[in-house]
């Protein structure tokens, strides 16, 4: 007589890793509109690029977003309480770049931040920035899930917005809403 679990863990992972790798390529052929999430800790600014963020209710006027982990800008994000979400426009491409790498220039005064009297950074030349609270956050697998409650929506650029899709940024093709 074998032994068959093994190889039932063996195929259960097997499959989990190719659901995995499909989920990753339907969101990556899905475009994504691209934010930088910015908060004021103790030490400083923080911020990140994200292409999830997503309304969720109106009242109150609630967003989400997730990071993947709770180090670095992330943990600074989730420590800071109120954060501003700055919906980016399509000549942003730059800013939106240093701040998905590790080690490239934030907040300097040629990005043109200002600051709420609050203390939380902003980018005036965004689409729209939205400051908020987090309300809550949900961990799941390796990410966590905020939810944010918006107290102010600050009305920017009317530029169209900066998109994410298959690694790379872009614009949509606003012809195809012109019906």
């Amino acid at each position: 007589m074998t032994d068959s679990a093994p190889e039932a863990a063996a195929q259960a992972a097997s499959a989990q890793a190719a659901l995995a790798d499909e989920f990753k390529t339907a969101f990556r052929e899905h475009p994504a509109a691209v934010a930088i999430i910015a908060g004021r800790t103790a030490t400083g600014p923080v911020g990140l690029t994200a292409s999830s963020v997503s309304s969720v209710a109106v009242d109150p006027a609630t967003l989400s977003f997730s990071v993947t982990r709770a180090t670095g800008s992330a943990g600074g994000l989730l420590e800071a309480g109120d954060i501003t979400v700055n919906l980016l426009s399509l000549d942003q491409e730059t800013l939106a770049l240093d701040f998905a790498r590790s080690g490239a220039p934030r907040f300097t005064p040629e990005q043109g931040w200002e600051h709420f009297p609050t203390g939380e950074p902003y980018l005036p030349q965004a689409r729209e920035t939205l400051r908020c609270r987090i309300a809550s956050t949900v961990k799941v697998g390796g990410s966590t899930i905020v939810l944010a409650e918006v107290l102010e929506v600050l009305h920017g650029s009317s530029t169209p917005p900066l998109m994410y899709q298959n690694r790379r940024f872009g614009r949509l093709d606003a012809s195809s809403f012109d019906q």
